[in-house]
């Protein structure tokens, strides 16, 4: 039974995980824009922004052409009051801790 619950926790705190991470993406703008707009949004709503960009232009003069979402890193912590998994069954809770995201820019 305590192997069940164990394979179960770890069955709901990856998707947990997989869901924020969908989330993120999501959240993150996409098409053209202004560059300024684009890349103040996503830093306003934490990611770390990986900008790459074609041409000398100045940032206010560039398109944004592609966001896609990097790299995210989580942790899972187990014995969290307040986050009851089951009946019985560990407490655990998955904190996003750092989120990237990668514009490409054209100027």
């Amino acid at each position: 039974m305590k192997r069940l619950a164990a394979t179960v926790a770890t069955i709901a705190a990856t998707t947990g995980l997989a869901l924020a991470t969908a989330a993120g993406a999501a959240a993150a703008p996409s098409g053209a824009g202004p560059a300024d707009q684009t890349l103040n949004k996503l830093r306003a709503d934490g990611y770390n922004v990986i900008i790459s960009r074609t041409g000398t232009g100045a940032i206010d003069q560039c398109t944004v052409t592609e966001v896609r979402p990097g790299q995210t890193y989580s942790r899972t912590d187990s014995g969290v009051p307040g986050h009851l998994l089951g009946t019985p069954g560990p407490n655990i809770a998955t904190t996003v801790t750092n989120k990237t995201a990668l514009v490409t820019l054209a100027c």
